[in-house]
Parts: C-alpha cells; sequence; structure tokens
C-alpha cells in the first residue's frame, strides 16, 4: 500500500493548538513555515529575542506542566497577524501578534488566564528566524528546525493496548502518514525520504514525555503515553524527526517514499 500524507498541521505558538493545512513548501534547513514561531515564556527564563537560542521547553508555558492551555483554540493568521483565541466556541480574544498594542492585549489575556501558575506574569516572544522547537539539534543533522513526522498506524497499534481512542493530536506532529506498517518510521533513521515535492531526512526518533498525557479535547490528564510506551513496546517514541534537505511544495494526499 502506497504511504501517503493524511494530515498536515502547524503550531504557530508552542504549547498552543494544531492548525490544519492543506498544502505548504519546504525550505531546506527550515521547519514549516510559521511553525513554533512563537511561544509564552515563563517570567524566569532568560531568553534573548536579539540572541535567540535553544533553551528547553521548560523555560516555556507548555502542556507537560500547563494542561489548561488544550482548553484554548486558537488560531494565527499570518497575512494579517491576526490571533484569535477561544474557548467553548466562545470568542475570548482578537488581536495582532505582530505590532506592539496587540501583543500588550494577548500578554494581559494569558497573565489572567495563567494567574495560578508560579513566577511573574508570562509573555509573548518571537525572534526572526528562529522556532521554538522541543528537539535540540541533533549530533547527525545539520540544523534543529524538523519537521516531525507520525505514522497513524503506530498510533492505531497504541490504541489496541490503552483500549481507547487516542487523539493523533496529542502527539503535536506536522505530517501524519498513512500506509505504512506500525513503527516503520523507527526504521528510516538515518535515511532520506521524498514527501511531495520535497526530499527530507530522517534523523531521530521523538521520545514523548507528559504533554501526550493530556487529552487535547478536554484537557484532562487521562491517559499515561509514555508509561504506555515503554512497558508494551520497550520505547518512548512516536514519530521521527526530520530535516528539509530539499524544498518543494507537499500537500494532503503526497506519497511519501522512503528512498
Amino acid at each position: 500500500m502506497p504511504i501517503s500524507v493524511a494530515h498536515i498541521y502547524r503550531y504557530p505558538v508552542k504549547g498552543l493548538s494544531a492548525q490544519p493545512l492543506e498544502r505548504v513548501t519546504l525550505t531546506p534547513g527550515e521547519c514549516l513555515p510559521h511553525d513554533r514561531r512563537f511561544a509564552i515564556v515563563r517570567a524566569t527564563a532568560s531568553f534573548d529575542p536579539q540572541r535567540p537560542e535553544w533553551l528547553p521547553k521548560t523555560n516555556f508555558f507548555m502542556l507537560m506542566r500547563d494542561e489548561k492551555l488544550a482548553q484554548l483554540r486558537t488560531r494565527f493568521d499570518e497575512q494579517s497577524g491576526l490571533f484569535t483565541v477561544e474557548r467553548d466556541g466562545r470568542m475570548l480574544l482578537r488581536a495582532s501578534l505582530t505590532d506592539v498594542a496587540g501583543r500588550d492585549q494577548i500578554n494581559a489575556f494569558f497573565a489572567e488566564f495563567l494567574a495560578d501558575s508560579p513566577g511573574g506574569p508570562p509573555r509573548i516572544v518571537e525572534a526572526p528566524g528562529h522556532t521554538f522547537s522541543d528537539a535540540k539539534q541533533k549530533p547527525n543533522s545539520t540544523t534543529y528546525k524538523y519537521v516531525s513526522l507520525v505514522n497513524l498506524a503506530s498510533i492505531g497499534e497504541l490504541e489496541k493496548i490503552a483500549g481507547v481512542p487516542v487523539d493523533p493530536i496529542r502527539f503535536r506532529a506536522n505530517l501524519y502518514h498513512m500506509g505504512a506498517p506500525a513503527w516503520a518510521e523507527l526504521g528510516w533513521v538515518g535515511f532520506r525520504i521524498t514527501v511531495g515535492h520535497a526530499r527530507l531526512r530522517v534523523v531521530s526518533p521523538i521520545t514523548r514525555c507528559a504533554a501526550t498525557t493530556v487529552n487535547p479535547e478536554t484537557a484532562a490528564r487521562d491517559l499515561n503515553i509514555p508509561a504506555i510506551l515503554q512497558e508494551e513496546f520497550g520505547h518512548t517514541y512516536m514519530g521521527v524527526y526530520a530535516e528539509v534537505v530539499a524544498g518543494g511544495e507537499i500537500g494532503k494526499g503526497d506519497l511519501l517514499v522512503p528512498l
């Protein structure tokens, strides 16, 4: 059975909701455009937008610690800079992420929404050319700006053990693919794959953390996925990171071919 792209997502603000895409153009050495472009930084973090460098995710608000973020449905429009936040179908915020006045409104919203979190008020940060990836640069890659891929068949195997449906969005991947046997993607590490008109090199499996315990629909911690993976499959992997080595457009339904 041919392997194909089932879903494409980006996450404009680290830790917030997924934004589906039909098609996207990949650039060598870069992640999906606008993926993890922004982050909600903790007051205690020492991130300098003028000299951005990779920091562990614990410096930011994210699902591993802050599961209430899953209550929000957010959307970013890169043309207008407009950022919207909804909860239970009700609009809570509509402001620009790309100008000072709008960002002040957004900072005020998250200061209130996350008021029960320790430390000072959070703030939205951005640094041109930087992405707030969870993954530090791997020794066998040329960048830390990865595209993440998850095999829907591997999630299916996890569902059999868990005995309940597992929402793929728990894994916050960019590309979800179907048609490959479960766990086949772990054998792609070190090899190249083509996706649509782009070519990628798979650099590592993705180790899963407590963020996956959070149900993206209910914001409840209801399934200990890392423990299930370790106990039943002998690892805590779900998906792989890949770097883009040749750019091009990719879309839903495009073939993914391991080389």
